[in-house]
């Protein structure tokens, strides 16, 4: 009987919206367990890509536990809380935003010193797709954080400008500015290359 006591109350929270969840959790602490289940692996995702598999756990668990900490402030006109958790991330990200930009310009130091000297069709192809990845990583580390922010943001985690603006606090006017500022730079660092158009939108 407990068993399906227990079943019936997972599959009851499953149909639960986040803002449900977060209400049910003011009084039931246990019930936040249930937005880690659902944004966990997209913010693991943004976390490794933004700082790495040594930060991404640590970063993703202290979003969590800001977030936790925080849900009695949480605008249920938002909604969903994926923005929101987005936003403590990048806020997260932010505080080693210096760490962050070391590791960028260390991708592109290593990505130029493993061009192999085997001119071999498959080595000319690794040769450019490491150039171009170090290119990127270049340009990346060049942004200021906030234009960086935003352009991550929506090329990896596939936040709109609505989501971009809710997470960072800012007006979406701002979104667009900073997101057209920075592919500029980007476009400008990779000679009129911009990847993150085909990630973005």
């Amino acid at each position: 009987m407990v068993v399906i006591a227990v079943v019936m109350e997972i599959a009851q929270d499953a149909g639960l919206g986040d803002t449900q969840v977060i209400a049910l959790s003011l009084a039931d602490p246990g019930r936040f367990g249930l937005l880690y289940d659902r944004y966990e692996v997209s913010l693991y995702r943004y976390a490794y890509r933004r700082a790495g598999p040594g930060m991404a756990e640590d970063l993703v668990a202290e979003t969590f536990l800001v977030a936790f900490s925080r849900r009695e402030r949480f605008n249920p006109v938002l909604g969903d809380a994926r923005a929101w958790l987005f936003g403590i991330l990048t806020k997260e990200i932010s505080r080693h935003h210096r760490r962050e930009r070391a590791r960028l310009r260390a991708i592109a130091r290593a990505c130029l010193a493993e061009v192999d000297t085997d001119l071999t069709d498959q080595a000319l192809v690794d040769t450019d797709a490491r150039a171009a990845r170090a290119a990127l990583a270049s340009a990346l580390a060049d942004l200021s954080c906030g234009d960086r922010d935003v352009l991550l943001l929506i090329a990896w985690s596939g936040l709109s400008y609505a989501e971009t603006a809710q997470a960072l606090g800012i007006a979406v006017g701002t979104v667009r500015s900073r997101l057209n500022r920075a592919r500029r730079n980007v476009r400008a660092a990779l000679g009129g290359a911009d990847p993150t158009r085909l990630m973005g939108e």
